[in-house]
């Protein structure tokens, strides 16, 4: 159930966008580690190392990685005009 459920999450994100999919999925973990939301985190997690196994067209730049984080929580940093 719970592998079934980050295997369809990256399937739905690669399908969305292979080439950003790692990159959205990071996002997410980042989004959701802010709010102190382990569980999810770990799921966007592993959602990211599946998409990482299943899309040959997925791009994984750590540098990129680090800006996709970087900008996420400066949008849910308080007092930020950014939004999600």
């Amino acid at each position: 159930m719970i592998r079934s459920r980050w295997q369809q999450d990256a399937r739905a994100l690669v399908a969305r966008d292979e080439h950003a999919a790692y990159y959205e999925a990071h996002r997410l973990v980042a989004r959701f580690r802010a709010r102190g939301d382990a569980g999810e985190a770990f799921h966007w997690a592993k959602v990211a190392a599946e998409i990482a196994r299943i899309a040959p067209g997925a791009e994984m730049d750590i540098d990129v990685v680090r800006a996709v984080v970087d900008d996420e929580l400066d949008r849910l940093r308080p007092g930020s005009t950014r939004r999600i």
